[in-house]
């Protein structure tokens, strides 16, 4: 079993920056691949970023694309997304998943919730204007 549990969260004003960090436990195996999705109150959730396990390829949804920057360091079993240039629509409850991977999906990205085995409980990103 893996566990998430993600911190960072909190207020910000618009234009500064946050960082969330995702602890991975438990089955502490590289080949996940990790992603980063957000919810805002009365929105479906939406993807925000995703990075591939094995060649660290990433994506990112439009609306932070030049904003945000996901990372991971496998030897501390975390994933960071750093939050810059804040907005208020960003605020969300933020959340991290886990896709554990096999040898043959190194390179690819998972967009969709669904796709995602293992989820962490959330942590709230207020953007205040």
């Amino acid at each position: 079993q893996v566990q998430l549990v993600e911190s960072g969260g909190g207020l910000g004003q618009a234009g500064g920056a946050l960082r969330l960090s995702c602890v991975r436990s438990g089955r502490t195996f590289s080949n996940y691949a990790m992603g980063w999705f957000r919810q805002a109150p009365g929105n479906e959730g939406e993807v925000v970023a995703t990075i591939a396990w094995r060649s660290g390829s990433t994506y990112y949804t439009n609306a932070v694309k030049g904003r945000f920057t996901i990372s991971r360091d496998n030897a501390k079993n975390t994933v960071v997304l750093q939050m810059n240039s804040l907005k208020p629509e960003d605020t969300a409850v933020y959340y991290c998943a886990a896709k554990a991977g096999t040898y043959y999906s190194g390179n690819r990205l998972y967009i969709a919730e669904y796709e995602y085995d293992y989820w962490g409980q959330g942590t709230q990103v207020t953007v205040s204007s």
